[in-house]
């Protein structure tokens, strides 16, 4: 199989059974999204939504959140994971917002990255989520099932270079759900220990299970 029938493969399979894939967090605008994405670092979404809730209501805007202080807004986040850092990052972020963007999101990467608490990674995902442009956020799911896939060559060792590698091969205008798409399949069905290859409509392809777990015939 070539590369090109294999994300053909992919993209119909994926298209087929997730057509309408997006993000599992919880969010009414860009802000939301935004606070919930940097909380989301190295914690499950899940953990994210429980806890933003209560965030959003006494911080419903950048305003309003550049105004917090550490000692207020820690107790609403010290379930989260490194909540003492995600703290500073949140007010920081907030303090930004107003200073230099009039207290909206920028909806460019370039911008974005310059948030505190916001890198590459997160910037794609606001952009793709919110504008629907044709950037790739590559989060261990993606890495790992991009991987598994052989969609990437197996010698990629940096989510950068995982990304330009996938933008190259998909078309410009699911590049924004492909993301989904791979991160679902990751979080629920190609899972990093015991994967649910038996379930998996994409194994008959699987560079992973075809070399390390079908038996051979």
């Amino acid at each position: 199989m070539t590369k090109k029938q294999r994300y053909e493969y992919v993209i119909d399979f994926f298209q087929k059974h997730i057509p309408e894939a997006e993000t599992e967090l919880f969010y009414d605008n860009p802000f939301q999204l935004l606070v919930a994405v940097i909380l989301s670092a190295q914690c499950t979404d899940k953990r994210v939504n429980e806890t933003t809730p209560a965030i959003f209501r006494k911080y419903p805007t950048p305003q309003r959140m550049s105004q917090a202080t550490v000692e207020e807004l820690f107790p609403l986040i010290k379930s989260i994971s490194y909540p003492n850092n995600k703290t500073k990052h949140l007010i920081g972020m907030a303090n930004m917002l107003m200073d230099k963007f009039n207290g909206e999101v920028p909806m460019t990467v370039e911008e974005l990255v310059q948030l505190p608490g916001v890198g590459r990674k997160t910037a794609n995902v606001i952009t793709s989520v919110i504008d629907a442009q044709p950037n790739m956020a590559v989060d261990t799911h993606v890495f790992r099932v991009s991987k598994r896939l052989a969609l990437v060559d197996q010698k990629l060792t940096t989510p950068l270079a995982v990304e330009k590698e996938l933008i190259k091969h998909i078309p410009t205008d699911l590049i924004h759900k492909a993301h989904h798409w791979l991160i679902l399949h990751g979080r629920y069905v190609c899972v990093a220990r015991n994967p649910k290859c038996g379930e998996c409509g994409l194994r008959e392809m699987c560079y992973y299970y075809n070399k390390f777990l079908a038996k051979p015939k």
